[in-house]
């Protein structure tokens, strides 16, 4: 594994309810362990993601009036702002980057509006921002009392989909030479799943339902084939989830009992629950043969081989203030 690899950090910062220092590049060693390179200056950097082709970085700005970044970023880990705009609503928490860098989308959990910007040559963001309002609300009475949009996908199919935590659906969106609401509407979930984070792999798409504690699957038509509990714990508020790369392997974290699950991808059944090395997994990042995953509350990344595919051997392998999210794009 070579011993170059950066990799960001993003987390809370002291004026979006956090501790951390912004953004912070990482190496990772031969071990697997991670070493700063430097640290970028950002507000409530909550959630990062990487231009397709080109060396840029975005960044979200959690806050009230929330904020995208553009970054250039540098061999030696540095990253340099090229952009700032207004992300088109509140506390924006996800941003997403189309598979060919023309678009930028981002999740405004505070309003559930979302709101999608034109990219240019150079990975910068132009022209004017599209906003779309989300709608709806849902039966738990502290959490859903209207949208809240948690999450940004561009899919294989050339949609964009757009889990919405307050509302119980998934909204759907065709992009081509503009963004334009699906004919089809949303996709409706279950009363009180909450929808947090999706993730597609064969076909299948992964869902996992903050508020009651699920993950669901979906076929290619949007029709559920199986929904699990993600822990064997309660209570239980799932966060991320991702399939291994040779597809036959779900990874669920779960805040509360602080565990990572793993689910066969073909029928969610459970394969096993390991201790996730931290407190409160918000995020991870599948890296080579280790999962790394940001402890927003133990103030750390966790480090945990998957070499068979089952996560073991749970290490600290940084120490940072509130990180929620790890980016490992590709070199430079």
């Amino acid at each position: 594994m070579a011993t170059t690899r950066l990799i960001y950090i993003g987390g809370y910062t002291p004026d979006s309810g956090g501790a951390g220092p912004g953004i912070t590049t990482v190496r990772m060693e031969h071990d697997g362990r991670l070493t700063t390179v430097a640290e970028t200056a950002a507000s409530g950097p909550s959630f990062l993601a990487a231009h397709p082709t080109l060396p840029v970085l975005y960044a979200v700005g959690e806050t009230g009036e929330g904020t995208v970044a553009a970054f250039t970023r540098h061999p030696d880990g540095r990253l340099t702002e090229i952009g700032r705009r207004p992300s088109g609503g509140d506390s924006p928490c996800h941003v997403a980057v189309d598979p060919h860098g023309s678009w930028l989308a981002v999740a405004n959990y505070g309003d559930g509006v979302l709101g999608v910007q034109r990219l240019d040559e150079f990975g910068r963001m132009a022209g004017p921002l599209k906003s779309f309002p989300g709608d709806g609300s849902g039966p738990v009475a502290d959490r859903q009392a209207g949208p809240h949009a948690h999450q940004a996908v561009f899919g294989p199919d050339g949609a964009l989909y757009v889990p919405d935590l307050g509302a119980d659906e998934v909204r759907r969106y065709l992009v081509d030479d503009s963004v334009r609401p699906h004919p089809d509407g949303p996709v409706r979930v279950t009363p009180g799943t909450g929808p947090r984070h999706l993730f597609h792999s064969a076909g299948r798409w992964y869902l996992t339902g903050e508020l009651d504690g699920t993950v669901s699957m979906y076929d290619r038509q949007w029709r559920e084939a199986a929904r699990v509990p993600a822990s064997r714990a309660e209570p239980n508020a799932p966060s991320h989830i991702e399939v291994s790369p040779d597809g036959r392997l779900v990874y669920v974290a779960n805040r509360g009992p602080d565990t990572v699950s793993v689910l066969d991808a073909g029928d969610l059944s459970h394969i096993d629950e390991i201790p996730s090395g931290c407190g409160w997994p918000r995020h991870f990042a599948l890296i080579g043969d280790r999962l790394y995953v940001a402890g927003q509350n133990s103030g750390d990344i966790a480090m945990l081989h998957t070499k068979s595919g089952i996560p073991q051997s749970a290490a600290t392998a940084f120490t940072v203030a509130t990180p929620s999210c790890i980016l490992a794009p590709g070199e430079l």
